[in-house]
């Protein structure tokens, strides 16, 4: 009891300052016409605000000068992540170049490692020890900018980036909290305050998005926590944080993959996405797909902490999840639709699934072709500014 009374303040501080925050933010987006514009690969209708993450940086920052002390790495962390926001936020008003948002996310990236000294001490694969100083780093600055770009990718639907951030977070900080890391831990909990106050709003139907300055931000972090935080044992350092992050580091691996056997740019963006084809292809519809991938983040996360306790059991929980995953990945073409190995070898022996070899099972052409109305999975259409948004305002 005294343990939750001692933490509520590092959860309910942030939460507060972010749900009242996000109305202001609305108006401000509104008033400059910062809103996500229509096209061919959204799915939400009307003039939705793109700058909510403005409420969740600033509730995050907030919190830690009233709560907590910061020591050198930690302000090594928060400039880094304070270019990554601006480099967001600026794409949220003028749609940069894919490379100048990079550029703001790998300045990011080294003044976390270069200032905060935010790094691996060494890098464990398999039986495997890197500890070269130069590749660690290296690893390390790969792994703040993958994680940073695959949180970006999966903010796809209402609610999805942030519900999983959630999740993510709240699996760190409790892992921070089993290894003794108090530091992780509050950290942790400031996050999650903050992205749950902003998860009202953003829950379909949404009011206002995340946008990129909000999604980069929280997959900065939550990459900066995980170095912060699992550098204690081979197992930890490098499969904990994978198995946490399971679904939007998945997500990115196939749509590169899926890009480059279609000869499409990586950055080139498509809605062959994991909540896509949940989504359109499966007919789950919106609030259901988010939903379903909360629950796989979850079960990941628990089989992290699972393994954390009972590496045996956690492995096989974890072969288990992997074999549902790959056998997804297959039945609906994520990757290709001539890619099908396991279901294939299946079907030989038991007749099922039904399916010919070189087709995709479920009709990838749903993906380019169906459009969902706004009251599609029964919900009412987004209550904010209702008329479609033909071209951006003019952003200042």
């Amino acid at each position: 009891m005294n343990l939750i009374i001692g933490a509520f303040p590092y959860f309910a501080l942030p939460f507060i300052i972010s749900f009242l925050l996000v109305p202001v933010t609305k108006r401000i987006g509104l008033t400059l016409g910062i809103y996500a514009v229509e096209n061919k690969r959204t799915v939400h209708h009307g003039r939705i605000v793109r700058i909510g993450g403005v409420a969740i940086y600033i509730a995050f920052l907030l919190s830690l000068a009233i709560l907590w002390r910061i020591d050198n790495k930690l302000f090594g962390i928060l400039v880094g992540a304070c270019f990554v926001f601006i480099g967001g936020l600026l794409d949220d008003i003028y749609d940069l170049p894919a490379k100048i948002k990079l550029l703001f996310q790998c300045i990011g990236a080294f003044a976390a490692l270069f200032i905060g000294n935010l790094s691996l001490s060494e890098l464990h694969i398999m039986s495997l020890a890197i500890t070269s100083p130069i590749l660690v780093k290296l690893f390390s600055f790969v792994w703040l900018i993958g994680i940073t770009n695959a949180i970006n990718l999966i903010d796809g639907l209402d609610g999805l980036s942030s519900g999983i951030c959630t999740i993510v977070t709240m699996t760190i900080g409790l892992l921070g909290f089993f290894m003794g890391r108090r530091d992780v831990v509050i950290l942790a909990l400031v996050l999650a305050g903050s992205i749950l106050g902003f998860l009202p709003y953003n829950f379909h139907p949404a009011s206002v998005f995340v946008g990129d300055c909000g999604a980069q931000f929280m997959g900065f972090m939550i990459a900066s926590l995980s170095l912060l935080g699992f550098k204690t044992t081979a197992l930890i350092t490098l499969g904990l944080p994978i198995l946490v992050l399971f679904i939007p580091i998945s997500d990115t691996l196939i749509a590169i993959i899926r890009r480059k056997l279609k000869g499409q740019k990586i950055m080139e963006a498509d809605k062959g996405h994991l909540h896509h084809v949940l989504m359109l292809k499966l007919k789950l519809g919106h609030r259901n797909t988010v939903l379903v991938l909360y629950v796989v983040t979850a079960l990941f996360a628990m089989a992290a902490i699972l393994t954390y306790f009972n590496p045996k059991a956690g492995i096989a929980v974890i072969i288990l999840l992997f074999i549902a995953a790959e056998l997804f990945i297959e039945y609906t073409g994520m990757i290709n639709a001539h890619f099908h190995p396991v279901l294939s070898l299946v079907n030989r022996l038991t007749g099922w699934p039904h399916m010919e070899d070189g087709e995709d099972p479920v009709d990838s052409r749903i993906i380019f072709e169906e459009q969902e109305s706004p009251a599609s999975d029964g919900s009412e259409p987004q209550p904010e500014n209702p008329e479609p948004a033909k071209e951006p305002e003019t952003k200042s």
